[in-house]
């Protein structure tokens, strides 16, 4: 009996590898029927090749990121192969002597300073995990917010938005979850501060990665296509808007939970769990070193991102320090540079390419001369962008969401290119609603302490919320204080 239940459960298993492999066959076909559909129905006689070859790109990169009928970093890999042999099939018949200088630009955004400027988080972030001192700068930050199971909420919170400006989202999560588990697996089952932890730390490890560059691809396409379109904004910059909208919207999130949650008058102490170690062994003193190493290397790199203006050096040149000293310390070896989210760059350094190619094509400018026809009300359009990017990240990954829009916002909003993207970028990291809706919903829905109901609430509160303040601050900042258009 217990053989031909194996039996089944095998062959369920290959039936369901088949059925899998079969849907994503289809969803391909049809995304490229749709591609081939949307570029038949927009094609005008002025277009040229090359501008054809990428609005079909363009959608059909649209229909594998919504679909997944490849993993998203494939559909970036597969941006690089189409424009490299569309472009030179093209420029060979027009302008052959200069083929190359057509398409070496999409190869060069590999090496783009985005890519860098992430580079250079991903070393800083796995160093902090490897020498653990990301749980000990979470544990000194616990300890300081009392008994009252609010405000430890509130302190679990604020901790994980604040690593998570400097460490992926994912890993943030990972380290803050495992860290308290043994704490929630003291409670009951279906204990609502369990629950309130867990789903706070998803919230906030998603809405802290506004607060820097670094802290979210999507911070990263924006500025890209910013500076692309002839404006720039730094690393400093950037925190001026997104480290008090990521404050914020965390406290605002604690506030929907802690009402949801925790009754008011209640008392409770959090115990961590603690590694017994011995002081005197020359092991814990060499761990002591490198924990020391790593911080002056944060702290350095961080004052010189911060400090972009005063001493003139790149964001993605600084970003280069981290990279030199953690491996030439020893910190960082081959093994753990293999570990590295390398997926989330070559999605990333993907969408570059596509956006880049939408404005050196002239399709940009296309669709610029027919939008001046018509009068767009900016305002609806930012708050709508705002809003169908929480919608389409909740679905799909907020970095295809972002690379999707942002270059589609930037044609849209041609005289005034700036808020859009960051609007859009912004607005990529409040998708709160489902558990498959970002990594950290879906590393907190792992545990089996959640269902996917504990998720709405909160999701659909800060799906509201966050666009139209997110909107609100960036019009404030940039078209109010600074007058940047």
């Amino acid at each position: 009996m217990a053989d031909s239940r194996g039996v089944s459960l095998n062959l369920m298993s290959h039936i369901q590898k088949v059925v899998d492999v079969q849907s994503r066959v289809i969803y391909f076909l049809l995304s490229i029927i749709f591609s081939f559909a949307i570029t038949y129905a927009l094609y005008e006689p002025a277009m040229d090749q090359a501008q054809i070859y990428v609005l079909f790109l363009l959608f059909l990169s649209i229909g594998l990121w919504v679909t997944e009928a490849i993993p998203p970093f494939a559909v970036g890999l597969l941006v690089f192969g189409f424009l490299i042999f569309a472009m030179n099939s093209y420029y060979s018949q027009i302008d052959p002597e200069n083929v190359r200088s057509h398409y070496v630009e999409y190869i060069n955004s590999w090496s783009s300073s985005v890519i860098w400027l992430m580079l250079g988080g991903f070393f800083m972030a796995e160093a902090m995990s490897k020498t653990k001192l990301d749980r000990e700068v979470f544990k000194i930050s616990i300890s300081r917010f009392g008994t009252s199971p609010k405000y430890v909420l509130l302190g679990i919170m604020l901790t994980t938005a604040l690593f998570s400006m400097i460490m992926s989202n994912t890993a943030t999560t990972a380290m803050m979850i495992a860290s308290v588990l043994p704490f929630i697996n003291t409670l009951d089952k279906d204990s609502p501060f369990s629950k309130a932890i867990l789903i706070g730390i998803a919230g906030s490890a998603s809405i802290g990665g506004m607060g820097t560059l670094i802290g979210s691809p999507p911070n990263a396409i924006a500025v890209e296509a910013l500076n692309n379109n002839g404006i720039d904004i730094g690393f400093l910059e950037w925190m001026m808007v997104g480290f008090p909208i990521a404050l914020i919207l965390t406290v605002m999130f604690w506030f929907i939970l802690s009402k949801k949650y925790l009754a008011r008058k209640k008392s409770m102490k959090i115990e961590l769990e603690e590694e017994t170690v011995d002081l005197t062994s020359s092991t814990y003193k060499f761990d002591r070193i490198k924990k020391q190493v790593v911080l002056a290397v944060l702290f350095i790199t961080l004052l010189l991102w911060l400090t972009e203006k005063l001493h003139g050096i790149p964001a993605s040149v600084v970003s280069l320090l981290p990279i030199i000293l953690l491996t030439m310390f020893g910190i960082i070896n081959g093994d753990d540079v293999r570990k590295l989210p390398w997926d989330t760059l070559m999605l990333v350094a993907g969408g570059l390419a596509l956006g880049l190619a939408i404005k050196e094509t002239g399709l940009a400018s296309f669709y610029v001369e027919k939008i001046q026809q018509y009068d767009l009300n900016f305002y609806v359009m930012a708050i709508s962008f705002a809003f169908l990017t929480v919608v389409m990240s909740n679905i799909m990954s907020n970095t295809a969401t972002a690379t999707i829009l942002i270059p589609i916002s930037i044609i849209l909003t041609f005289n005034n290119p700036v808020v859009l993207p960051l609007v859009i970028g912004l607005s990529a990291s409040a998708a709160l609603f489902l558990p498959i809706s970002t990594p950290p919903n879906a590393i907190a829905y792992s545990t089996g302490k959640l269902e996917q109901k504990d998720f709405r609430s909160g999701g659909i509160a800060l799906g509201i919320v966050g666009p139209l303040f997110i909107t609100a601050v960036v019009i404030l900042i940039f078209m109010v204080l600074y007058k940047v258009y």
